[in-house]
């Protein structure tokens, strides 16, 4: 079979945006992959955290994977930095990519800014841990977003220069890009992507909302005063518009020109409200069942464990294979 890694930070709530975009993707891969879902906590780390609220927030990340419909009977589900393995990988891959390969790396500038020379140099490498993650596994396939395939893009540059200085051993990892609504935007502005890190908590909808929040959230998303149109060109050109339609058209399982063809013309007031009951019937499931996991912290933790267990048996084997390959002690 087939071999999935994926993984979260636990940084901020996660939201409406992360469950449409990858979990809820991740749920249907588990019946055709053999699947690693990871807890990628080493990478929260490119940012100050406290550490009392980042284990809370591991167990709520995993919690939520689990409420979403990650079976561990199927899945591994495990935390990052329970692994060693990632992190020794990710120092031996760093030897073999030049500067010129990170140099080009958007993310890091869009984040870094203009106080490049100020942000630490985790933020700058953290794509070679990620190609590590990938690898150690030797994962075959990777749900991805569109705005992660450059950092897949690299970890397949590494994996190739890996082979060719010492023989082949890596899988190249190939993208499952998933679906037109892989990509959520924000609430209140339709050229952003709805983030954890955006300061307005109405830009987003997270898995630990109530009922009424939710709607109240969706009523005050930002719309313009036109009808609904009829036509993909026409919503194309309405960008607050097209978000609202592309996340009932992922609930609700449906392409997007369905959803426009049974609601064309209605004004967003009447729309809204069809939105947030479709939301709140698909999310609240999630966010009771996320409550009562956290409320019996043993059990996760137990699952974890777990997890950690398996996804050491494998990586610690491969990691073996490669220090041999590279001439080092082992």
């Amino acid at each position: 079979m087939k071999r999935i890694f994926s993984g979260m930070q636990p940084t901020g709530n996660l939201h409406l945006g992360n469950y449409l975009g990858a979990l809820k993707n991740w749920v249907k891969l588990q019946d055709d992959y053999e699947c690693y879902y990871c807890v990628v906590d080493l990478h929260a780390l490119t940012l100050p955290q406290d550490p009392a609220t980042l284990r809370k927030a591991i167990r709520e990340v995993a919690c939520a994977y689990i409420a979403a419909g990650i079976d561990t009977n199927k899945s591994t589900l495990c935390v990052q930095s329970c692994m060693p393995a990632h992190t020794e990988l990710s120092w031996l891959l760093s030897t073999l990519t030049p500067l010129g390969w990170m140099n080009r790396m958007t993310q890091f500038k869009d984040k870094a800014g203009k106080n490049r020379d100020l942000q630490l140099l985790g933020l700058y490498s953290y794509p070679i841990l990620m190609a590590a993650d990938i690898l150690i596994y030797q994962a075959s396939h990777v749900p991805v977003g569109e705005d992660q395939k450059q950092h897949l893009e690299l970890t397949r540059d590494v994996a190739i220069a890996f082979n060719n200085r010492y023989g082949a051993y890596f899988t190249i990892p190939e993208p499952l890009i998933m679906g037109e609504a892989a990509r959520i935007m924000s609430l209140r502005d339709g050229a952003k992507k709805m983030s954890k890190s955006d300061t307005s908590d109405y830009s987003r909808i997270n898995l630990t909302d109530d009922a009424d929040t939710i709607m109240l959230k969706i009523r005050k998303a930002k719309t313009d005063p036109e009808p609904l149109p009829d036509t993909l060109e026409d919503l194309a050109k309405r960008p607050e518009a097209q978000n609202l339609v592309s996340i009932y058209a992922a609930m609700a399982d449906r392409p997007l020109e369905g959803v426009l063809r049974e609601h064309a013309g209605e004004t967003f007031s009447t729309f809204k409200k069809d939105l947030a009951d479709l939301t709140i019937a698909k999310l609240v499931p999630i966010t009771n069942r996320m409550r009562e996991l956290m409320a019996d912290p043993a059990e996760i933790d137990a699952i974890l464990a777990k997890g950690a267990e398996k996804a050491n048996a494998l990586t610690q084997k491969h990691l073996k294979e490669i220090k041999e390959r590279v001439g080092l002690w082992v």
